[in-house]
């Protein structure tokens, strides 16, 4: 991946607030609508790596699409990476990915880390 994109949920202010922070700073990345357009395992996993976290920490535990899918914290890693392919919406966001590397926009300013 060599340009900028946005895993984004226009509904959820963090996504909002993170895409805005961008785009003021000259930044207009590609637009991923990744709850209409699920990710792969693949690219889950390499989002993963590009983070540097376990499966565990990219899962809105307090969704309620967690809940009712019966999963639980302690879930395999294959187990909650197979949930976010198939159930996007929990799936923590937004996240930003930008040559190779990928930042968790909770704070949206943490994603400007990855343009120093």
């Amino acid at each position: 991946m060599s340009k900028t994109e946005i895993w984004h949920n226009p509904r959820c202010s963090k996504s909002r607030e993170t895409l805005k922070l961008l785009q003021e700073a000259g930044i207009n990345p590609d637009v991923v609508l990744y709850k209409e357009t699920a990710p792969s395992i693949e690219t889950i996993h390499t989002v993963l790596a590009e983070l540097g976290i376990p499966a565990q920490a990219l899962i809105r535990q307090n969704d309620p699409a967690f809940k009712a899918l019966g999963l639980a914290k302690d879930a395999s890693a294959e187990a909650l990476v197979a949930a976010m392919a198939n159930h996007p919406a929990i799936i923590e966001r937004p996240i930003v990915r930008h040559r190779k590397k990928a930042a968790l926009g909770r704070p949206p300013e943490a994603v400007l880390a990855l343009f120093e």
